[in-house]
């Protein structure tokens, strides 16, 4: 075609004049073959990218057989042809009207090796992977699930956090669960390397984890797929007690009926061709029998949900009233639907995989097979191992419980999974492995190629910051208690080695933590240098304002001649309290910059000292505002009285949004003090497993 009709035929596709594009088609056939955009798009392939369905029927259905077939067949720079772009977006009526002429379509490949079935996939476009999947020729082939570099369907939905369709696909392909791609990676692996879809690695504030327990999330939700047009064979998930059923399909056959009386049977709902109902009933032939295995549980009755989602809805309705919105107990929904879906496929991942025998390699089935035609595989550590290390407490729970073998794996630096979890400070697992006696008196036991012993492991400071607390003062605090409490969780029977370097855990913990030690002491340095000073020039005017007594003194008897006015007695506490805690601070503060900086010093001597003189200048500066106020009082005439307690209350601003401030610093260091097992990091975690 001239450059010229090119041009035309992209103006047309830009501004969706799509009767103009079939009129220049009926003037020359060729126009529908011409690559019009820099990635070599057809008009077609720009129809569907628009989601023009009208169009790309009507064309397919008025062009030549040997055209249409010409035409779904052509790919862009990128290798997808239009049944790609249609399933990549989720048009199912596209993928339906493409398919339905050529089945075969479904099994070409881009430059990426993806088929549209694929790409249905791994975008979560659930309806049309179903609709292609349907059209496939043979079900029992597993090619088409598959890319270059062995990546499978099932990877790459677990990889895209689709959990719901990644169940679906291991009832549909249950040998993709042990097929691994060319970097030994099998979807297990891939599942263990995604921490943040497990409760057990999901941080949440006292508020957000009520809500989070009463939150009520079906396990089989998304295991059902309901078939569009065809009532006999539409399953449908009950979310409501089973005694409020003929209420509820009362209320479903009124809706029914309004929409047959209003838009017709179908309404605008999108017509699946025949043979991909034939496909989806088999499907859910198959999912109604895997739902009667399994029975939901409850934690309460089942009469009691109702009561449970009112609960929520009044909740939500009183956010919103407060300002604050129902999208945040929204967001926790989401969340503990990730994390019930995530065990779901973890569970099932874990029963049918052979986690000792892969005997699918999920090789690139096209490249040239070596090494008796297992291709280049690397050997990856179990997924126990990658669990333990990123802190997944659910899965090493069940892989120990289904394969209890599982605690003799190691990694290439002969680590088992106790070892990863203390390396790697990931208390949760490290006390689910401390509770099972078995694991206690063989596992723990265990030395790495290098000697080091686990207590080694938890002297060993590597990472950046991996506990949940700011700053190095607390971090060395943690690490210092981490170390304490794997030393005294060993077992009875435990001794300190050396190593073959020839170090003691003790020698390492001292050697590696020595910047920490010395970043923190430089902090609490700083610290106590700037809250001293400030401790000081309180103190003084704390001591000049309890000796200026208000009013002054009875000439005879010494006495205040104010003795006894309610603002006086303020005066005389708050001047009292300032000058007290003002010295209190100050001491607290030097005895702080005295100190020796050993690694003990920091577990609870210096974080107590910190908080008790942070807590003592936050009191010592009330108290001189409130006695100042209590002192002014007294001069300010009685018609203006009332007038001046806003002005002292905007007074006291700087004082109580500089105590807000700090709060979080006050509640990192309270916890650190009380509480025995530290938090690990998240971010930590991430750097741990993308390093």
């Amino acid at each position: 075609m001239a450059q010229i009709e090119v041009e035309r035929l992209f103006d047309y596709a830009m501004r969706g004049q799509w009767r103009e594009v079939l009129e220049a088609y009926e003037k020359n056939p060729e126009a529908l073959e011409a690559k019009i955009t820099k990635a070599e798009d057809t008009v077609l392939q720009i129809a569907v990218y628009v989601g023009q369905t009208t169009f790309v029927s009507t064309l397919l259905d008025n062009i030549s057989e040997e055209v249409s077939r010409h035409i779904i067949y052509m790919q862009n720079s990128k290798g997808n042809t239009p049944l790609h772009v249609a399933a990549e977006l989720g048009n199912v009526d596209i993928c339906n009207s493409i398919a339905k002429r050529d089945p075969n379509l479904i099994s070409v490949r881009n430059l990426e090796g993806e088929t549209p079935l694929f790409l249905a996939a791994i975008h979560g476009k659930r309806e049309a992977f179903f609709c292609l999947h349907g059209h496939q020729q043979s079900h029992d082939d597993d090619s088409l699930s598959r890319k270059s570099n062995g990546d499978t369907i099932l990877h790459c939905t677990i990889s895209s956090e689709h959990f719901g369709l990644a169940l679906q696909i291991i009832g549909l392909y249950p040998n993709l669960v042990n097929y691994v791609n060319q970097d030994g990676l099998s979807p297990l692996h891939i599942l263990a390397g995604k921490p943040n879809c497990f409760r057990s690695s999901t941080r949440m504030v006292l508020l957000e984890r009520i809500i989070y327990n009463c939150l009520i999330v079906d396990e089989l939700k998304e295991e059902t797929y309901e078939l569009r047009n065809n009532g006999a064979d539409t399953e449908t998930n009950h979310h409501y007690p089973k005694n409020y059923g003929t209420c509820v399909s009362f209320l479903c056959s009124l809706k029914e009926a309004f929409k047959v009386t209003t838009i017709g049977k179908h309404g605008n709902a999108t017509t699946n061709d025949e043979e991909n109902n034939i496909s989806q009933r088999s499907y859910l032939r198959h999912e109604q029998e895997q739902v009667k295995k399994e029975k939901k549980r409850y934690q309460f009755p089942p009469n009691w949900e109702v009561i449970i989602r009112l609960l929520i809805l009044t909740m939500k309705a009183l956010l919103v009233i407060f300002g604050v919105g129902s999208s945040w107990i929204d967001k926790i929904q989401r969340r503990k639907e990730k994390h019930i879906r995530a065990k779901q496929v973890m569970n099932e991942l874990i029963q049918r995989a052979s986690l000792y025998k892969y005997d699918h390699t999920g090789m690139n089935p096209y490249a040239n097979q070596n090494d008796n035609g297992r291709g280049n595989i690397k050997s990856m550590e179990a997924p126990i191992l990658i669990a333990a290390k990123m802190g997944v407490t659910e899965m090493v729970e069940k892989i120990l419980d289904t394969y209890p073998v599982a605690i003799y794996d190691v990694t290439y630096d002969n680590k088992n999974v106790v070892l990863l979890a203390i390396e790697n400070r990931q208390p949760h697992v490290y006390s689910l492995l401390n509770k099972r006696s078995l694991i206690k008196e063989s596992a723990f036991s265990q030395v790495d190629k290098q000697g080091n012993s686990a207590l080694h492991l938890a002297a060993t400071y590597r990472s950046h910051k991996p506990w949940r607390v700011p700053g190095a003062a607390m971090q060395m605090q943690w690490e210092y208690k981490w170390y304490k409490l794997v030393k005294n969780s060993m077992p009875p029977n435990f001794y300190e080695r050396y190593n073959k370097n020839g170090q003691t855990a003790k020698q390492i913990f001292i050697k590696t933590h020595g910047p920490l030690v010395k970043e923190g002491s430089k902090w609490l340095t700083k610290t106590s240098e700037s809250c001293s000073v400030v401790a000081a020039l309180v103190a003084t005017v704390a001591f000049t304002t309890s000796t200026a007594i208000p009013g002054g003194p009875d000439q005879e008897t010494g006495i205040p001649l104010l003795r006894g006015e309610p603002p006086f007695n303020v005066f005389a506490i708050a001047s009292l309290v300032a000058l007290c805690s003002s010295v209190t601070a100050l001491i607290l503060f030097l005895s702080i910059l005295t100190s020796r900086y050993q690694e003990k010093d920091f577990v609870v001597d210096l974080p107590r000292k910190l908080l008790l003189g942070l807590t003592t200048l936050f009191t010592s500066i009330a108290s001189v505002l409130v006695s100042f106020c209590a002192g002014h009082f007294f001069i300010i005439e009685d018609k203006l009285k009332y007038a001046v307690y806003p002005i002292y209350a905007v007074t006291c601003l700087p004082v109580t949004f500089f105590a807000l401030v700090q709060l979080p610093l006050y509640f990192d260091l309270t916890l650190a003090i009380f509480r025995k097992v530290p938090q690990r990091s998240y971010k930590a975690v991430l750097d741990t497993w993308r390093g």
